[in-house]
């Protein structure tokens, strides 16, 4: 029969305000979905991408398939929380149904069963029948969800264990939820040990024989103390439910609808949207963005890397400086395992920041290109660094392509330096202005050197033509056997551009090119955790030494295997690195003009 007592109340009214907290949230943020995206979430929920959403929920919000990827032990212990009290809420649920008339329970019935049945003792060779499986099943779950708070606790000391040299600075609010989420799993072991003590049946393997030392020890007491452990588990669940929307819990039911959004195809927006809410809500605020974070590593700024900041845009506490404070290199962004679309977060913020001032163009030239199949883009910073023009000049020669040099008389910029400072406007007339001077030129592939204007071109120009990056133009020309090539029988080490790289996953073409004239050597951080150069055109706010630091971090890593020339493909980096290197640096294309028999 079932059965009702005084302290269930903290944890029912907890659990009706969580509920009430996510079925508001949710609602609110699928209604301001623009109508195309709601009625791509009414068409994904009966399709069998709901059933794919599913599954990824299950590996990534319960399992945690990428934290075990980053760090064995860092995935273990997150997957004991969130696995563990799922399978013990799922597995407390069927277990109360065997011993109820009903087969609807009061929500409270499966968590505070221990406390209403008490039948006879099952050990742990006796877990044949269905009580006793099912006892031995609750405790097992329970100890595999201790075995995660050790290891939590150990965290806080030795967070290198996990891969981790830093962690997360908390809230009042994540203080509060964590204490009362370290509380909830112990309480519950020592309350249904006292109770299954006193009662001298009921438990598992683990809590009745606790039990059985705990009714020696205390005796006649035992009731008591268990009747208020009962209490202490009802209260601490019940404040942890209370106070999980406004900590960094409140993940756990945003990152399930973020699953179902990209799942059921909604794409992120460039400005404020619902979307974007929910990235920042399911934000964990894990902190394995703080390591790679290379201003805190290099630079040592540890209070604006990505978990601050989306914390404090979420707490609508953004300030200026934690917005334009960050390179932009997208290295938080790759580590993220909720994959939170961190710098296009930033970016939205930044425009908020940007205000109004009005831009004058009308000393751009008209465009009057001629026409040609190739149409070569070099980009501001590529004129920075004429030596690369020039490389490229001498291999189209070489190649005999007949192309056009549509910046040659002075660059007009690509448009990405203003979207980073928030200026989407301005770099639209940019845009419209560069887009007409290449259809204009007739050109069925446009080439540049600069991975930020690769970048650009391919995400907002719309053009109806081959993009390529120089270092994917150059293999073509070798492969097809218009450029002959000669091994120069140097050392090098590659460094991957952020824009190229992360920005734009090209990472085959100027490797594949450079072990056709010279020895590749490793470099530590490379691909996609190749490390910025510092030279970012994303941030403001930070002064020249702060930089050179970020630098010499990076070159330092980039030359441990002693190659005798640094290879980058991005005249920023190029010009960045220069400055500061013991070793000669060049781009992929000095390297392939260089290797052109005379």
């Amino acid at each position: 029969m079932i059965s009702f007592n005084l302290f269930v109340l903290p944890f029912s009214f907890g659990l009706i305000y969580l509920l009430y907290m996510i079925i508001r949230w949710w609602t609110k943020w699928i209604r301001a979905l623009p109508p195309e995206d709601r009625a791509r979430f009414r068409k994904g929920i009966f399709s069998r991408q709901f059933f794919s959403g599913l599954k990824e929920v299950f590996l990534e919000s319960l399992v945690h398939r990428k934290m075990f990827r980053r760090n064995a032990l860092l995935g273990f212990m997150h997957m004991s929380f969130a696995l563990g009290w799922f399978l013990l809420i799922l597995a407390g649920n069927i277990e109360s149904r065997i011993y109820s008339t009903s087969h609807v329970n009061p929500p409270y019935y499966p968590i505070f069963l221990k406390f209403f049945i008490h039948d006879r003792t099952v050990l742990w060779f006796e877990i044949n029948t269905v009580p006793g499986f099912f006892r031995f099943l609750m405790d097992f779950l329970l100890l595999f969800i201790l075995s995660g708070l050790i290891l939590a606790m150990i965290k806080r000391g030795r967070s290198r264990w996990f891969g981790m040299t830093r962690t997360t600075h908390s809230q009042l609010t994540d203080r509060v939820a964590l204490v009362c989420l370290w509380l909830i799993f112990p309480v519950r072991l020592l309350a249904e040990s006292f109770t299954d003590g006193y009662y001298g049946a009921g438990g598992g393997f683990a809590t009745q024989h606790l039990g059985n030392l705990f009714a020696v020890l205390f005796r006649e007491s035992s009731q008591h103390i268990a009747y208020a452990l009962w209490w202490l588990y009802s209260l601490a669940l019940g404040i942890f439910f209370v106070t999980l929307p406004f900590s960094r819990y409140w993940h756990i039911p945003t990152e399930v609808l973020l699953i179902f959004f990209r799942r059921f195809g909604i794409p992120p927006k460039r400005i404020a949207s619902s979307f974007s809410q929910v990235e920042i809500g399911a934000c964990s605020r894990c902190g394995v963005c703080i390591d790679v974070c290379q201003l805190g590593s290099a630079a040592r700024i540890h209070d604006i890397q990505a978990v601050y900041f989306l914390r404090s845009v979420r707490d609508e506490q953004v300030s200026r400086d934690i917005t334009l404070r960050c390179l932009v290199c997208g290295r938080c962004q790759e580590t993220c395992p909720v994959g939170i679309n961190i710098d296009l977060i930033r970016l939205i913020e930044r425009y908020n920041f940007s205000g109004s001032h009005a831009s004058d163009f009308t000393y751009l030239p008209e465009p009057a290109p001629r026409k040609a199949q190739v149409a070569y883009f070099a980009g501001c910073m590529t004129h920075l660094t004429p030596s690369i023009i020039r490389a490229m000049k001498g291999i189209l020669q070489e190649a005999g392509i007949d192309y056009h040099f549509l910046d040659e008389e002075g660059s007009v910029c690509c448009g990405r330096p203003m979207m980073l400072s928030g200026k989407h406007e301005q770099a639209g007339e940019l845009i419209r202005f560069n887009r007409e001077l290449i259809l204009q030129s007739g050109a069925d592939t446009l080439v540049t050197s600069c991975p930020i204007c690769f970048r650009v071109f391919r995400e907002e120009y719309n053009l109806p033509v081959r993009i390529l990056h120089h270092t994917q133009y150059l293999l073509e020309l070798i492969k097809s056997g218009k450029v002959p090539l000669q091994t120069v029988f140097r050392k090098v080490a590659y460094h991957d551009p952020c824009d190229l790289g992360r920005g734009s996953n090209e990472y085959r073409a100027p490797r594949e090119l450079l072990a056709k004239v010279a020895e590749l050597v490793e470099v530590p951080e490379e691909k996609e955790d190749a490390l910025c150069c510092g030279g970012s055109l994303g941030i403001y706010t930070i002064s020249s030494r702060k930089r050179d630091l970020i630098t010499s971090d990076a070159l330092d890593k980039l030359t441990s295997s002693g190659p005798e020339v640094l290879v980058t493909a991005c005249p920023l980096c190029k010009k960045t690195f220069s400055r500061l290197a013991g070793i000669e640096v060049l781009d992929v294309a000095e390297m392939v003009y260089g290797a052109i028999p005379e």
